[in-house]
């Protein structure tokens, strides 16, 4: 037995965990654009990242560790994906660490932002160089890592195990446009205090990422920056496999949330259900097609119950199903019904009234099999077009 409560606050409050954000001329507003994660003692770190063929140079940094390496710092920035660079923007990674003051073991660098410019290293050495290790402002690291994001995006739990003991768990995150499943563009950092295994973090790193990250849609489009990266320095001394992936679930779970209800200029976060399809790959293929859907964003968007374009992209999905099977509805207002039309003017205005919400399901029956699975996505308005046309202005 264990039991998971939600802490308010950030990550800052784990034991051994320190973080900041500061403005290091990066940004022209003024706002944070550079920050760290730091540990005092050496973390066991796993990370997942971008399916996208054209990986940044932050990841092939990485990568290039020995596997099982142990790291002490994360440096991040924003404004700059240090992607499309090639082998100098590996080389220009190494050179802003070598330039660092500070005793670093294996330290990361994550970037995000616009794609194929060269890496500002001599604004971030300077700004890198001011941090002050000792500081635990996870807020200022939040607000470090947005580009889009018209908010942060944190998280915070402490677990407590049937034996005593426990252990915390927080993440902070960006992430608004460019989000698709394959890993949605993100950044995500979590840390934590568990006594974790290092062959655990990986399995449940992927385990959680299939339901989370890897469910969720804004715009249908896979950036090359995309990481979540898991830091564990062990000081609890407690850890439970169970605990400890249902915790890491509900921490992925809220950022994934977080990500689609502030899709670049989103009014909706919707969820899309799939069930009763011939197998849960069937389900998720269809649920993915839902959540990508331009026609079904721009609907949610103008908030109009057009279930003919749920049928639709099901139908375009290629899965096994049978319109004298499928039943759709928008929350319990049904609107379809195994062929026959539940749409008067009465069931309309019914449905319309669910779409005017934040946040509501769109329930897709196939009526199949036993197979099923629940993607997340929003609208897609006028906005969405307007930062992205402005994005590098």
């Amino acid at each position: 037995m264990f039991t998971i409560l939600p802490i308010k606050g950030f990550m800052d409050q784990i034991d051994g965990f320190y973080c900041d954000g500061i403005h290091a001329g990066l940004k022209p507003n003024g706002n944070n654009d550079i920050g760290f994660i730091y540990s005092d003692t050496l973390c066991e770190v796993e990370a997942v990242f971008t399916l996208n063929k054209f990986q940044a140079a932050p990841l092939k940094h990485f990568q290039m560790y020995p596997k099982g390496f142990k790291t002490n710092f994360v440096l991040i920035n924003s404004k700059n994906a240090n992607a499309l660079t090639g082998q100098k923007g590996i080389d220009d990674i190494n050179e802003v660490f070598s330039s660092l003051k500070f005793d670093l073991t294996n330290p990361i660098m994550s970037s995000t932002g616009v794609i194929a410019n060269p890496l500002p290293k001599a604004k971030i050495i300077a700004g890198a160089n001011s941090f002050d290790l000792s500081s635990k402002n996870a807020e200022a690291l939040s607000r470090a890592i947005m580009t889009t994001d018209a908010y942060p995006k944190t998280s915070m739990y402490e677990v407590k195990l049937e034996n005593g003991t426990c252990f915390k768990i927080g993440s902070v995150a960006k992430g608004a446009g460019m989000i698709n499943p394959n890993l949605a563009t993100m950044l995500c950092f979590i840390c934590t205090d568990a006594a974790i295994p290092r062959e655990d973090m990986r399995e449940l790193l992927e385990v959680n990422s299939h339901t989370t990250f890897n469910a969720i849609s804004v715009d249908g489009d896979t950036s090359t920056n995309d990481t979540v990266l898991l830091l564990a320095n062990q000081k609890s001394n407690a850890y439970d496999k169970e605990a400890f992936k249902e915790a890491l679930r509900l921490v992925m779970h809220d950022m994934a949330m977080l990500m689609v209800a502030d899709g670049e200029g989103a009014k909706k976060a919707v969820a899309f259900e799939v069930t009763g399809a011939a197998n849960d790959e069937e389900a998720e293929i269809a649920a993915k097609a839902l959540s990508n859907s331009l026609l079904v964003k721009t609907a949610l968007f103008g908030e109009d119950p057009n279930f003919g374009r749920i049928a639709s992209t099901i139908g375009a999905s290629r899965v096994t199903c049978d319109d004298t099977k499928l039943v759709i509805a928008y929350n319990d207002v049904v609107v379809f019904n195994k062929g026959e039309i539940y749409f008067d003017a009465a069931q309309e205005a019914k449905a319309g009234e669910v779409l005017k919400n934040e946040k509501y399901k769109v329930i897709c029956d196939l009526g199949i099999g036993e197979g099923k699975f629940t993607a997340y996505g929003c609208d897609l308005g006028y906005e969405y077009v307007k930062i992205n046309a402005d994005y590098r202005t």
